[in-house]
């Protein structure tokens, strides 16, 4: 009885997003970069670097104070690229916007360039804004460029090391690359899911256990999804736990008796005591 009372506890968690519709997207999104792996390595992935925080991350900025167009903005696939790894790191992103922007930039009425929708007005407010350099980046350019370093000083930057960031993101999409992950029925328990594991720290929080959290990949997917969701997440998490979660993807051991090892033995255990179901799950 408890543990079902404690279930529907975690249920009654509040999240701003539509996270199921919003994770199809990611994958599909995730599926897109997969093709185009010239993205995740050399000179495609530096250039990608500097068009995010030279291009991209000033045009949104413009944007969401004064939008150039009413329609939403899209972004190229290469800045969609960057701007996903750079978000999965909240908190950082978070002060690296503040700091660089003076507020956090968000996903509000952006599109992913993925979804079809016409590009033109994106287009042209890039070509006025910068006209030496194109809205799409092809592979041609980036596998031809040998000589990136001299583009590559971006004024308005992070220290952030965003090159680690997309090599730990880029085998994400094969964890999540089975058909049922886009079940609605799947996606509609991944969620109810995340807001146990959500509801799981917290308890942990108030009883003062001090715990590393390990997340099924199910779990993780809705996770990431949410994160995408800036302002949101930022707003939805202070809400829930009184602070901002931040995600830590720089540990990917999971060789036995490491910390995600043990932290998932710990995160099995408190979940089935807690709620009496079982945290494994087939396909996550």
């Amino acid at each position: 009885m408890e543990q079902q009372l404690e279930w529907n506890e975690a249920q009654k968690i509040v999240i701003n997003v539509d996270l199921v519709a919003a994770a199809k997207q990611q994958l599909e999104f995730l599926a897109t970069i997969d093709r185009n792996r010239w993205l995740n390595e050399g000179v495609g992935l530096d250039i990608a670097i500097y068009r995010y925080y030279s291009c991209w991350l000033p045009l949104l900025a413009k944007h969401s104070d004064c939008p150039f167009f009413e329609g939403p903005l899209v972004v190229p696939l290469d800045c969609e690229w960057i701007w996903h790894c750079h978000r999965l790191n909240p908190i950082r992103y978070k002060t690296d916007c503040e700091e660089l922007y003076g507020k956090i930039l968000d996903n509000h009425n952006i599109v992913s360039s993925v979804k079809g929708i016409s590009q033109m007005e994106t287009k042209e407010t890039w070509k006025h804004l910068y006209p030496n350099e194109p809205y799409d980046l092809d592979s041609a350019r980036a596998l031809s460029d040998n000589n990136p370093a001299q583009i590559l000083k971006s004024e308005k930057c992070s220290t952030y090391d965003l090159v680690s960031a997309v090599k730990r993101q880029s085998p994400f999409f094969y964890q999540m690359s089975r058909p049922h992950m886009t079940s609605e029925v799947y996606l509609d328990g991944a969620v109810a899911r995340y807001k146990g594991f959500l509801h799981l720290i917290r308890r942990n929080k108030e009883r003062s256990i001090d715990s590393f959290s390990v997340p099924t990949y199910d779990i993780d997917l809705i996770w990431h999804t949410h994160q995408l969701h800036p302002i949101s997440y930022c707003k939805d998490l202070v809400d829930i736990m009184g602070k901002v979660l931040n995600h830590d993807d720089t540990d990917s051991d999971r060789t036995k008796g490491k910390k995600l090892d043990t932290g998932f033995s710990g995160t099995t255990k408190f979940w089935e005591e807690m709620y009496g179901l079982r945290y494994w799950r087939a396909g996550a």
